[in-house]
């Protein structure tokens, strides 16, 4: 990737953070935006906006972390593990899924409903799903797994810090920030990219 793509997708994604962010904002934080609007503060409302594009700017380079990280560890194993890499990938994938119903579910101690817990990973993984199929069916088939391990395994990762905080709102805020940026850097990476290079497994 020359240095001038990169420059074009590290702005670019920082732009898809900031943008999903405030938009998410009007919906989950709309109590805020109400105190000032009764009576209308043209201050604090910017302020407000300028607050939730900054966190935006914050998820995206969060984001932007857990690719290109998992850009080298999906290197290492291919180059370590060859053919159980895809096997290993699937049983992260499992095991993810997995913890984002029963463990978060047993750290409630019993207060909510383990229904909320299954919605959200089933939601995780239907739109992981469509999206490692949109980016298999551009580049090539075996980029399914690695593509799925990225959007489901790596993203919930990245969404730790959101899921220890004390309300949802910013649970929310978070997440829908990082499967914008993470669904952005994964199906531009391969128009940007040397297509000649590309090799099974990989992303790009």
């Amino acid at each position: 990737m020359g240095s001038r793509n990169l420059v074009r997708l590290f702005f670019t994604t920082l732009l898809i953070g900031a943008s999903s962010t405030l938009i998410t904002s009007f919906f989950v934080k709309s109590e805020s935006y109400k105190e000032f609007l009764q009576p209308f503060d043209l201050f604090e409302v910017f302020g407000l906006f300028l607050f939730f594009v900054a966190l935006g700017f914050v998820f995206s380079l969060v984001s932007q972390m857990g690719f290109f990280a998992y850009l080298t560890i999906n290197q290492f194993g291919l180059s370590t593990f060859r053919s159980f890499w895809i096997p290993i990938q699937i049983l992260l994938i499992a095991f993810t899924l997995f913890d984002l119903v029963y463990f978060r579910y047993r750290s409630a101690d019993g207060e909510t409903s383990i229904i909320p817990y299954l919605l959200v990973a089933v939601a995780l993984f239907v739109y992981g799903w469509i999206i490692s199929g949109i980016k298999a069916k551009e580049t090539n088939r075996k980029a399914f797994v690695p593509a799925l391990f990225f959007m489901i395994v790596v993203t919930s990762i990245e969404w730790v810090p959101g899921l220890r905080s004390a309300g949802s709102d910013y649970t929310w805020l978070m997440i829908i920030s990082l499967l914008s940026c993470n669904t952005y850097q994964l199906l531009i990476l391969h128009r940007i990219t040397d297509k000649k290079n590309k090799s099974d497994n990989e992303l790009t």
